[in-house]
């Protein structure tokens, strides 16, 4: 069967392939599965006190695989779980994971910086509006082709 992909989509598959590549191989490099460097990164980016299901819906990830990371990362030392209203579970660093992350999260946030910072102000403001305009197209499109519906 001949490939239906455009040379364009190709490309564009192959570009995101790289990239997620590039922080599978970070997350190894600091001794991380992609999960768990998915759950500093987030209280990095969120802090303290995020719920556990918040980080598998902002990754799209599984519960149980976050859960799991988590539970990992508990035994480890560098994350505590506290209950929450219900049944939720609230996710905080320990001292240990603060050091951690300073060490190893906040270069990837300055790495990630320094990668914008290459780019001229008008030239990130384009790469920020073309990505958009593929999101928006693409939800569109999910929406017409397989009924998928976002918030």
């Amino acid at each position: 069967m001949r490939s239906k992909c455009s040379k364009e989509l190709k490309e564009f598959n192959a570009i995101y392939r790289e990239l997620d590549e590039m922080y599978h191989k970070i997350a190894l490099q600091i001794g991380l599965s992609d999960s768990a460097l998915r759950i500093f990164y987030y209280i990095a980016e969120f802090g303290d006190g995020c719920l556990q299901k918040e980080i598998a819906e902002y990754y799209f990830i599984s519960k149980k695989t976050i859960h799991s990371s988590i539970k990992n990362l508990e035994s480890q030392g560098y994350l505590v779980l506290q209950k929450g209203k219900r049944r939720d579970m609230h996710v905080y660093l320990t001292q240990t994971g603060q050091e951690f992350v300073q060490e190893h999260i906040i270069p990837i946030f300055e790495f990630e910086n320094d990668i914008f910072n290459a780019f001229s102000p008008k030239e990130s403001r384009q790469l920020l509006q073309l990505i958009r305009k593929y999101v928006m197209v693409s939800r569109k499109k999910a929406q017409e082709k397989f009924q998928i519906y976002f918030d």
